[in-house]
């Protein structure tokens, strides 16, 4: 039996928890705002950050951003100042690459074992352990932790030396965006053109270029459900943060700016704590037309 802690119980930590004492392994769970109806049943409830992950085997956390996990991990009373030696550190957040160099060296300056691990995947996949893992690090200490992020995951992958796992979120989240803006780009032209939006997307749904983003956000936005799974707010801060890299790089990624611009104004009109397909909305409004039913 592993001990994990996990700090953050929001949308991906409450499923996370759920699924990591379902696998049998032994939970300690904080978080900043106390949310009882959160934690699992078997699970133990910490004070602190420190004693969550006293005498863990390993430590996980899940935050909104770079602040967020400024504060847990490397703030004062956080993850580096009380974790010991034997624990491993994972990180499943979707972060820039330059704080999570930071925490890596962090880290290794006081021996510690670090993992960035940032998952695919909404609140419906953490719920149901169907994340999908991408982890950057040693990969002997991914041995060590996998059937920790196996009982999360529906699978893991190990993509490099540290920082390959928060550099591949990046390179996925690019591809969500792009999918978001061409669908609502699709709709919104298909409702200006005169076609049954409908029928449109049974066409979507069976033909060569048919994603599962296509087919259930579709469907949700002719049903002007734009329930949080992944919030707007959220797309926008990780394309912000897919435009760092892409400058440090060198690589051009005109449809994510697209994108970026669209998400911008989408949280000028208040949209921020929708679905980040809510993005659809500016797109139709610019158009001038409907996409629900």
């Amino acid at each position: 039996m592993t001990r994990v802690a996990i700090l953050g119980t929001g949308t991906m930590g409450a499923g996370m928890a759920a699924n990591i004492t379902a696998a049998g392994h032994n939970l300690t769970v904080w978080n900043r705002t106390p949310r009882p109806e959160a934690i699992p049943s078997g699970a133990t409830t910490a004070p602190s950050i420190a004693d969550a992950i006293k005498g863990s085997d390993v430590v996980l956390y899940c935050l909104s951003d770079d602040a967020a996990v400024e504060q847990v991990a490397l703030g004062p009373g956080g993850v580096l100042e009380n974790v010991s030696k034997e624990s491993i550190v994972v990180d499943l957040s979707t972060i820039s690459v330059e704080l999570s160099s930071r925490e890596s060296h962090a880290y290794e300056e006081k021996g510690i074992r670090f993992l960035d691990a940032p998952v695919f995947g909404s609140k419906a996949e953490a719920a149901n352990g169907g994340l999908w893992t991408v982890v950057g690090g040693d990969q002997a200490a991914l041995e060590e932790v996998r059937p920790v992020l196996e009982a999360i995951s529906e699978s893991v992958h190990y993509m490099g030396p540290g920082g390959s796992g928060v550099r591949m979120k990046l390179v996925g989240n690019l591809l969500v965006a792009a999918q978001l803006l061409s669908l609502g780009e699709a709709m919104s032209l298909a409702a200006a053109s005169g076609l049954d939006l409908d029928k449109m997307l049974d066409v979507v749904a069976v033909t060569d270029f048919r994603t599962p983003i296509y087919s259930g956000v579709g469907a949700a936005i002719r049903q002007d459900d734009f329930t949080p799974s992944f919030a707007l707010k959220l797309m926008h801060k990780d394309a912000g943060l897919i435009r760092q890299l892409s400058a440090e790089v060198g690589a051009s990624i005109p449809g994510t700016e697209a994108a970026a611009g669209i998400l911008a104004e989408a949280l000028e009109q208040g949209l921020g704590d929708l679905n980040a397909s809510a993005l659809a909305r500016v797109l139709a409004q610019r158009a001038g037309v409907n996409l629900h039913s």
